[in-house]
């Protein structure tokens, strides 16, 4: 490898000795980069895989290389409303590539592939800044651009659209990082995946899907892919919605597409961000339109998951290190700023999300209705408890779930976290200027990536801390399958895996400490609560249409 690299005079960045805009040789083609103002090296809007433009909306195919040197220094983003203006290219199913000066050919550093989050609806490879906290522990991070909204997620049981298509774009992206990434210097049998929301439940179903194990270890932060949000049933009438906003009438869902593909993607976009179509999920609890769905099973086409999570036994699973947490105030994110009237009118119903009571809605309802709020009225009053059941139900339910199912699938260890530090860089109360107690959906970030919506300020040293522990625990697992290793200063705290009789979690606060049952009576009335009610439980009903 390095003597095709040598005939270009660049065989320094194998060998660890970075020039300016290094150059690497992979399968693809010759790749240059640039040197980061940080020192380390970045390959920025490398294309693993190419859009068909006569069918957008359906399956990629990888990329078939470069004749020339390709120039890596701008990201791309894929098209999405962003605060109600489209923007993005379809030609966005790209890699952003970080690398550190410390690799060399002998000594291959493990890799972390980052998997944006945003509802399946927003956001990119670099939309929570730079990997510069992550890189400086002597980790290859590489960020991965996919189709979102109308482009990625429309699941019509045709062969042309089966569903998932953004999953399928990350697995090309697997495939190609599994492919090129040692010409980066990195360790294509140490790859780690770690994703927030959408990304963390994007890893967990690609733990349950039907393609081949393209990483060894997962991160999964705040989203499962037991979550009553996480899959939504095929919808053969958004396409026929579409095109008629846009005056062209027809009850064929074929000709429908072929419409829509010569729409401007820009246009289309908005158009589908306008009617609702695309749409992160509601603060009333609305169901978006356009996330990953149970795939009808067509011959002849490639399927990411054609069972309910709830169903499936992976043997990715098996003898794999796995985190998985969330943060200890989450529905804060949507709750914090709602008026007095959603309150008033809170009627409990999410639930019905993940069951079908009937006739026994109200009795269900009044039930937990009972256990958050005792004999009060739904108001401002109870915001609080109101948004606990909210992150309970969404969020510290399914993730319980989720990692106890993990174990009985024979994962090598599962280790829980409560992410709870309130500083001045929790990222989504900062964007959103919330006051929310503890942290929120999304508030970790801040700490994981070096973001221009903290350029300028000073970084405290509790926040210093922060970001030293939670990016060394992180890399520590990336590195051996195990975030403490050995305690120290930094981490004098032994983060234990669960056990079929024991629920260790990790507090990451202003203290680390290792914690037993989190959210331990409320957990326990969800136990009961999925257990009084296993027959109306919806994905059970589906397993036995």
């Amino acid at each position: 490898m390095c003597s095709i690299i040598l005939l270009v005079s660049v065989c320094g960045l194998v060998q660890g000795q970075f020039r300016d805009n290094p150059l690497v040789s992979t399968k693809t083609g010759l790749i240059r980069g640039q040197k980061s103002e940080q020192g380390y090296s970045q390959f920025l809007g490398v294309p693993y895989a190419v859009v068909d433009k006569n069918n957008p909306f359906g399956a990629a195919v990888p990329h078939t290389g470069f004749d020339s040197i390709f120039e890596a220094y701008k990201s791309t983003t894929c098209p999405q409303a962003e605060n109600g203006t489209a923007i993005g290219t379809i030609d966005c199913l790209t890699l952003d590539i970080y690398v550190p000066t410390t690799t060399n050919s002998h000594d291959r550093l493990p890799v972390m592939v980052w998997i944006h989050s945003g509802g399946y609806a927003l956001y990119g490879s670099s939309a929570f800044g730079t990997p510069n906290f992550l890189v400086r522990n002597d980790v290859i991070v590489v960020a991965i651009n996919y189709r979102l909204g109308i482009y990625g997620f429309m699941c019509l049981d045709i062969p042309e659209v089966p569903g998932n298509q953004g999953l399928k774009d990350q697995v090309l992206a697997l495939r190609w990082i599994n492919e090129n990434i040692e010409a980066f210097g990195g360790n294509a049998k140490q790859i780690t995946v770690f994703g927030e929301s959408a990304g963390g439940m994007s890893i967990n179903l690609h733990l349950l899907s039907s393609y081949e194990s393209l990483f060894q270890k997962a991160i999964i932060q705040s989203g499962t892919a037991l979550s009553p949000w996480a899959l939504v049933e095929s919808n053969i009438t958004i396409p026929l919605a579409l095109a008629a906003a846009l005056d062209f009438d027809t009850d064929d869902v074929h000709e429908a597409l072929d419409y829509l593909a010569s729409i401007d993607p820009h246009t289309l976009t908005q158009l589908a961000s306008d009617l609702k179509i695309t749409s992160v999920f509601g603060i009333r609890g609305t169901t978006p339109l356009l996330y990953p769905c149970i795939e009808k099973n067509i011959e002849g086409v490639e399927h990411f998951l054609t069972e309910d999570p709830v169903n499936l036994v992976s043997s990715k699973i098996i003898n794999m290190p796995i985190i998985i947490g969330n943060t200890n105030n989450e529905m804060a994110f949507l709750y914090e700023n709602a008026d007095a009237d959603f309150f008033s009118k809170y009627n409990f119903d999410l639930v019905t999300l993940a069951f079908d009571f009937g006739d026994n809605l109200e009795d269900a309802l009044s039930n937990v209705k009972h256990f958050y709020i005792g004999d009060e009225k739904a108001s401002e009053n109870v915001k609080d408890e109101i948004t606990d059941f909210a992150s309970d139900f969404i969020f510290n339910y399914p993730t319980q779930r989720m990692a106890e199912r993990f174990l009985d699938i024979g994962a090598k260890a599962v280790y829980r976290y409560i992410f709870s530090y309130s500083g001045d860089r929790n990222y989504i109360k900062t964007m959103r200027n919330l006051n929310s107690t503890g942290a929120i959906h999304g508030d970790e970030l801040g700490y994981l990536f070096d973001s221009d919506m903290f350029d300028g300020d000073t970084i405290t040293p509790e926040d210093q801390l922060m970001i030293d522990r939670i990016t060394t625990l992180w890399t520590n697992f990336a590195k051996y399958g195990d975030p403490t290793p050995g305690t120290s200063e930094l981490l004098p705290v032994k983060w234990e895996p669960i056990t079929k009789t024991s629920q260790p979690y990790l507090s990451l606060d202003s203290d680390l400490t290792l914690e037993a049952r989190p959210f331990q009576e409320k957990m326990s009335f969800w136990d009961d609560f999925y257990r009084s009610h296993r027959d109306q439980q919806k994905w059970l009903q589906d397993s036995n249409k």
